[in-house]
């Protein structure tokens, strides 16, 4: 039987002589019937569309602050170090540890501490370094007399840089970058005392002195981006070292419509990022000194806790990252 095509109601009908309307309004029903089912099972073949998920990185924040504070010597600094590696290789990273010793003379104690290195697609080249540090303080020094002896929980200084990370990693396991990216979890960050800088920033200390192979494009260090009145003007060592990564970074915010993201130079803030440039590594670091405005007062305090912090910080943070990294090139 001859088919041939007719001009209806400005669509294009396959017809056969014989058929009247009533039965090709039946056939037109299942056809697209059939269409529609074929673009639901498409889609949900489809990959999903890669997005940064605020509220999941705050669960993240959450099961490192479950654990307690996380000094080094603490259970919960054994218990975070456990927790950190599962999940890095559960999104897919090569892990391995970094153990240095520290020894704390006015304690008179030796310490094991540990840097904690994710690496994502191992053969390529061209890297990106991503840092926070995962160690939290072991007093509350800023708080008021009858507390400074007491470790603080860390909630934005500490687990909100990590949280981000963790849920990158995710990301980098469900959608492959056109760079290597390389996550490195600084210890022993934040165990030395005001005045004492020596005493700080151990992990990248140690990372620095035994670097034979870690040469990235440039290093973004995450510290304090929990904050739920978040505001992240620009760090002054972070202008003076790598302008350019600053420019990158905080247009690409600009472009996306974060508005947290501050085009203006408040703190200079000594940080792991500053040992990683001195070491010959270009790095800028994205914090939030003002916790929650300038009068500091969750900063080093027992009222660092996830209360003071939000998904929707955790969230800004994580969309400008994810977006540096994926239009990253070789």
């Amino acid at each position: 039987m001859k088919d041939y095509l007719k001009k209806r109601n400005n669509a294009y009908m396959i017809l056969s002589p014989g058929i009247d309307d009533s039965k090709w309004s039946l056939i037109r029903c299942l056809v697209i019937g059939v269409i529609l089912l074929q673009s639901v099972l498409l889609l949900a073949a489809a990959p999903a569309k890669s997005s940064f998920d605020g509220r999941r990185a705050f669960e993240f924040l959450l099961l490192q602050t479950d654990l307690g504070p996380r000094f080094p010597g603490s259970t919960g600094h054994t218990a975070a170090l456990k927790l950190l590696q599962k999940q890095l290789q559960e999104f897919g990273a090569q892990v391995e540890l970094q153990p240095f010793m520290h020894y704390d003379a006015e304690k008179g104690i030796t310490l094991t501490m540990n840097n904690i290195i994710g690496t994502f697609y191992p053969r390529k080249k061209s890297r990106l370094l991503l840092c926070a540090h995962w160690d939290t303080r072991p007093f509350a020094d800023k708080d008021e007399p009858a507390n400074q002896h007491l470790p603080i929980l860390g909630a934005n200084d500490g687990a909100s840089g990590v949280a981000v990370l963790l849920e990158i990693a995710r990301h980098l396991q469900i959608k492959e970058s056109a760079v290597g990216v390389d996550m490195v979890f600084f210890d022993g960050e934040d165990y030395g005392r005001e005045g004492e800088l020596e005493n700080y920033c151990l992990g990248s200390r140690h990372f620095i002195q035994v670097n034979n192979r870690f040469f990235p494009h440039y290093a973004i260090l995450l510290d304090m981006v929990g904050d739920a009145d978040l505001q992240l003007p620009i760090e002054g060592y972070s202008q003076q070292f790598v302008p350019e990564i600053v420019d990158k970074v905080w247009n690409i915010a600009g472009d996306l419509g974060i508005e947290q993201f501050l085009p203006e130079v408040r703190n200079y803030v000594f940080d792991d990022h500053v040992i990683l440039n001195q070491g010959g590594i270009p790095a800028i670091d994205i914090i939030d000194f003002e916790y929650p405005d300038r009068s500091h007062r969750y900063w080093h305090t027992l009222q660092d806790t996830p209360d003071k912090c939000s998904p929707e910080s955790l969230q800004a943070v994580g969309e400008v990252l994810l977006k540096v990294i994926y239009s990253q090139q070789p």
